[in-house]
């Protein structure tokens, strides 16, 4: 029976989960990726019928652990992300002093090329957000909607959390509450503040609100605010729509926006802060799109290329 083992497991992954939240500052999403983990973990030690605590959990169970998952045919990118779980766990485990050394030190992470992130060209968002239908009060929204997402570069879950006592339209800022719920002012355009402006006039206005929702700027048909998955489906239906052959996302839209912006020439620090990247070295990774992109434009257009 493997009851010791889930009550036991239980308390420790509590504990990892307010030292996530508390310690470490970690949105929810990244502290729900972090839990389904060791969850993960848990189920291995389970089946293999192994009831240690962490203090005697040794290197090559966790080899063991990375075996399992790699026939199950898992890529390298989400054992990289398992085995990032893992040495914040046992890290966790060392300062509770539940541990006395840390097994996860000397595991590899597998090899990851540098992907870059996929975007569109300007053509590509003017012509998705021209295919929104403005004869219906949602295509209203929508359009404010994907309007803000581009002039800002937001996350997805920046966007649907965005609320009106943080819009300063008349000075051209948006008050952000990012990951690890850092504030940061991002600066908004003239075009995704006009039509924020109609939708929150002739739509939002005229809506029955339900309780809880009244401060949140994006509402579904029923007052409530939108899912991340609802956002990802307009836009799923839109390129549908035009017909655009690119597998696109929300976040698609912020990498976009970054590219254009590098592509311009802004500074890349002020890029940094408008995204609300920790380093910078993340930020960097637009330098590369650009370079690839004046590689191509000069190579399509020098006569000795």
């Amino acid at each position: 029976m493997s009851i010791f083992i889930v009550v036991s497991w239980k308390s420790y992954i509590n504990g990892f989960k307010s030292w996530l939240k508390v310690e470490r500052s970690l949105s929810g999403n990244s502290v729900e990726a972090y839990l389904h983990d060791m969850s993960l973990f848990e189920h291995y030690l389970e089946s293999e019928q192994l009831r240690l605590p962490p203090a005697d959990i040794r290197l090559e169970h966790l080899q063991g652990f990375i075996v399992r998952i790699n026939e199950q045919g898992l890529s390298a990118r989400s054992q990289a992300r398992i085995i990032s779980g893992l040495k914040s766990f046992f890290k966790y485990c060392l300062l509770e002093n539940l541990t006395q050394d840390d097994p996860s030190q000397l595991l590899e992470t597998p090899k990851l090329g540098r992907k870059l992130p996929d975007t569109l060209s300007v053509d590509d968002i003017n012509r998705l957000i021209a295919a929104i239908d403005l004869s219906k009060p949602e295509g209203i929204r929508n359009k404010a909607m994907l309007e803000t997402l581009y002039s800002c570069g937001l996350r997805v879950s920046e966007l649907v959390n965005l609320k009106l006592s943080n819009l300063h339209l008349e000075i051209g800022f948006l008050k952000v509450i990012g990951k690890g719920d850092k504030e940061r002012l991002v600066p908004i355009g003239s075009v995704a503040t006009k039509h924020l402006k109609i939708y929150t006039a002739e739509v939002r206005n005229h809506q029955t609100i339900q309780h809880g929702f009244e401060d949140f700027v994006f509402l579904n048909n029923r007052g409530r605010g939108l899912t991340r998955v609802m956002v990802f489906t307009i836009i799923k239906n839109l390129a549908i729509k035009i017909d655009l052959r690119k597998r696109i996302s929300p976040h698609t839209f912020r990498h976009s926006f970054a590219t254009h912006l590098i592509e311009g020439g802004a500074d890349l620090r002020a890029v940094q802060e408008m995204l609300g990247h920790e380093s910078i070295t993340t930020t960097e990774i637009y330098t590369h799109l650009d370079r690839d992109y004046l590689r191509q434009s000069i190579l399509s257009h020098h006569p000795r290329a």
